[in-house]
């Protein structure tokens, strides 16, 4: 075994002091001398390092980092360095499945396809398309996505597509719509290395982005070190790092931003000219935030007046600012309009398309820019946008299809929708890929009811046996990262190209191949007759999607992959403009809010009503971007007599998702065995809870088990990480989605993981798991565990069981 460092001990590794240029740093570990290295890039957080895969004897033994990589100059974090064991775990899915007489058995990979294409068929001539929805994921690739949009969009025609990405990157496209008219982020990663001013809105990047906080890290040792600022609830790492750390209560972002905007007007610290020129809003926005002062914001938030006015003072002075958001303000109260907020503080002061100046509005998962690109989440291809005929039809030639197949009667269907569709009986068919609703959802039991309706067709393809996957009518073996080929993309638009490395397990196919062989097996057609998917492999699948982006800002015509292939990702645009790629958009300081440019013609950020091409056309800021305004709203459901607490989940450092992939390396797993409940000093001895001991935590829909945590986080508030199942044998209530609501950003549509009331009470380790509910919830996971050692002989590592 060789490994450069102990990445569980020491997360983030040696310091390498820089300023403007980041040093290169090679982290590595491989259990045997690999005897070839494959390119490729990690897929276990959204900054997509560069790597390499070790492969001895058709196995992988271990990954390196990429030091000549923009991304990560050679660095990987915890979970890039062990989670691609869970390539080799030995219950990895290896056969297709048929629930028959209510059990899954196997199948050959025609008698499932089969299946499923009658099904298709009947449903479309019952139903119509309309009748079929698609759950998608951030974890695929470019390839697959492109197939996947094109399929749903001009083969079946039905606007039921979205992805686990609305929980997770949703807003950061709503707000860069929302103010510049498209997505697509502004700044770079290497705007870190040279900026003034750091601040990370809602963004505990030290446990999501273990190497970009690194970054930061490395910037702060180095000379010329930046401001640190944080906006967070809880004191985390990155929190114990910041210069001021603003600790509001859970909710009420806007309100802290609101009071942030308003201070920098008032001290004149904003760019009047930049302002005038380049923006529209202005003095409504102003009008908005002037009664946000300290005073007001330390009532509505519990931020101390001078700690307000100290962060403004700081970003007022900044020569340069690179502000960061994540789930802190995407998973929150007026999700959208706090992330809007942000983008203003930096149009407010002129902080864009310039080194070291730049907004990121970050995602969640490693290929969720890709989700949003190609149309998977509900969206058109290219950002391109559903209520302008002229899109439509550029989109219909490309395909060569008739427009009004292509479903943009309508808005998308979001998740939530399509979940509430499929329990109203309205969708007939859902078809999940890569992803584990069951335990990633909101309110828990309810998702689980309505995947197990009987009058609903649920197709899953993954890699594992599942809360979700075991419920499926047809189960799908998909192979993984480093079993196939195809390119993904990061915050920064950096795309990077992973190459095949090994060979999946047994009869496990790529989810391009499975696209494929749906499409050809269904026999969609274009215009001529001819079929709709013309592309047989990755590469094909990558050169039509260079095709569908060319004049798009997202535009990735001057790729390919061998030049994909030769060193770094490269950034998009890449066409003949930028061959290499282009550091950072919007430099004329002109953006993409034109009638016939934009994305979307916009919302009311309070409300979600969406802008008609009419009253869009009659306000056309023709390139400026849009300073949005918004007024702070009380979340619905707040704490109460019965229901005292704040509930706010989140991420630990040491794993992804649902753990399909981080908990099958036993390091990870051992690392960060199981759920807890943080809560703080204040209110822990109130209650009589010590370290370790046992609580119950309950809202209005339900209840988990687990140990308390005493300690960073305010008074109030409380704290579960959301990883946690039940698929590795842990029967007790412990997802923290058992609690949380069914709610969501009227804009964005993402739901609001951030808040929920909640009570608690100590228990006894002798009360776990005794109720009704509990036990009929603990067989549904015995089922997991007895079809895992039916399938595979054995499971699990860590001798866990």
């Amino acid at each position: 075994m060789h490994e450069t460092r102990d990445s569980i001990k020491d997360i983030w590794g040696e310091r390498t002091p820089y300023y403007g240029s980041w040093p290169e740093r090679v982290d590595e570990r491989t259990l045997e001398e690999p005897e070839r290295w494959v390119q490729s890039a990690c897929v276990l957080c959204s900054n997509d390092c560069g790597m390499d895969i070790g492969v001895k004897d058709g196995k992988i033994v271990g990954v390196r980092g990429r030091a000549v990589d923009r991304v990560n100059h050679g660095r990987l974090g915890p979970k890039g360095l062990h989670a691609w064991e869970a390539n080799n775990s030995p219950d990895r899915l290896k056969y297709p499945m048929i629930k028959r007489n209510g059990k899954l058995e196997q199948a050959s990979w025609d008698e499932a396809m089969e299946l499923i294409v009658r099904r298709s068929r009947e449903i479309i001539e019952k139903h119509t398309s309309n009748a079929i929805g698609f759950y998608t994921t951030g974890q695929l690739f470019i390839e697959e996505y492109y197939t996947l949009g094109v399929i749903g969009k001009a083969g079946l025609g039905t606007p039921h597509m979205d992805g686990n990405t609305r929980l997770c990157t949703a807003t950061a496209a709503a707000s860069l719509m929302e103010s510049f008219g498209s997505d697509g982020q502004p700044g770079s990663y290497s705007d870190l290395d040279t900026t003034e001013l750091v601040m990370l809105a809602g963004h505990n990047m030290s446990n999501t982005q273990t190497v970009l906080w690194t970054r930061i890290l490395d910037r702060l040792s180095g000379p010329r070190p930046p401001v640190i600022i944080v906006i967070d609830p809880r004191k985390t790492w990155t929190a114990a790092k910041a210069d001021v750390h603003l600790a509001p209560k859970a909710g009420t972002n806007v309100a802290v931003l609101n009071g942030l905007q308003n201070l920098l007007i008032e001290m004149g610290k904003i760019d009047p000219e930049f302002i005038t020129q380049h923006t529209t809003g202005f003095e409504v926005l102003k009008e908005t935030v002037k009664s946000y002062t300290p005073e007001n914001v330390e009532k509505l938030t519990g931020i101390p007046e001078g700690d307000l006015r100290r962060a403004a003072q700081l970003i007022g002075e900044a020569k340069s600012m690179v502000s960061t958001c994540l789930q802190g303000v995407y998973q929150s109260n007026q999700a959208t309009a706090a992330a809007c907020q942000v983008n203003n503080i930096h149009l407010l002061r002129g902080m864009l398309g310039r080194q070291g100046c730049g907004v990121l509005q970050m995602n969640g998962q490693p290929t969720a820019q890709n989700t949003r690109e190609t149309g998977c989440d509900g969206a058109l291809p290219a950002f391109r946008n559903w209520d302008n005929p002229s899109h439509i039809e550029e989109l219909a030639r490309i395909w060569n299809v008739n427009p009004v197949i292509i479903p943009h009667w309508s808005a998308p269907t979001h998740a939530m929708q399509l979940f509430r569709y499929c329990e109203e009986g309205s969708i007939k068919m859902l078809w999940i890929s890569a992803t584990n609703p069951a335990v990633s959802m909101p309110d828990l039991a309810r998702i689980r009811e309505i995947l197990d309706k009987r009058d609903l067709f649920l197709v899953v393809q993954d890699a594992f046996l599942t809360e979700t996957s075991h419920r499926a009518d047809v189960l799908l073996p998909a192979a993984i990262w480093g079993e196939k080929t195809g390119t993904f993309t990061n915050v920064d638009r950096t795309v990077h190209i992973s190459y095949k490395a090994v060979e999946p397990p047994g009869e496990a196919r790529s989810d391009l191949d499975i696209f494929l062989d749906y499409a050809r097996r269904m026999e969609f057609k274009d215009k001529d007759g001819q079929p709709l998917i013309k592309w047989k492999d990755p590469e094909g699948a990558f050169e039509a999607w260079k095709v569908c982006t060319k004049g798009r800002m997202c535009d990735y015509s001057g790729m390919t992959y061998e030049k994909l292939s030769k060193g770094s990702g490269i950034q998009w645009p890449c066409n003949e403009q930028f061959p290499d790629g282009a550091e950072r958009i919007y430099t004329d300081f002109h953006f993409n809010t034109g009638f016939e440019d934009c994305e979307t013609f916009g919302h009311d950020l309070d409300t979600g009503a969406v802008t008609s091409p009419q009253e869009y056309k009659a306000i056309d800021p023709e390139g400026k971007a849009w300073l949005r305004a918004a007024d702070f709203h009380s979340p619905h459901e707040t704490p109460d007599e019965e229901y005292p607490f704040w509930l706010t989940t989140g991420r630990v450092v040491y794993h992804f998702h649902t753990r399909t992939k981080t908990g099958r390396s036993k390091e990870l797993y051992d690392a960060a065995p199981d759920a807890f409940l943080q809560i703080s000093e204040t209110d822990a001895p109130r209650l009589g809870i010590k370290e370790g001991d046992w609580v119950e935590v309950t809202s209005r829909r339900g209840m988990v088990q687990m140990q308390a945590a005493v300690g960073n986080i305010e008074p109030g508030h409380l704290f579960i990480p959301f990883h946690y199942g039940y698929w590795d044998g842990d029967f007790r209530p412990r997802a923290a989605n058992e609690l949380t609501i069914t709610e969501w950003d009227p804009v964005s549509k993402q739901p609001h993981f951030k808040y929920a009331a909640v009570k608690i009470s100590k228990i006894s380790p002798q009360q776990l798991s005794e109720d009704p509910d509990k036990k009929k919830q603990k067989g549904v996971f015995q089922s997991i565990s007895s079809l895992i050692d039916t399938i595979s002989g054995a499971i699990l590592i860590g001798g866990r069981r």
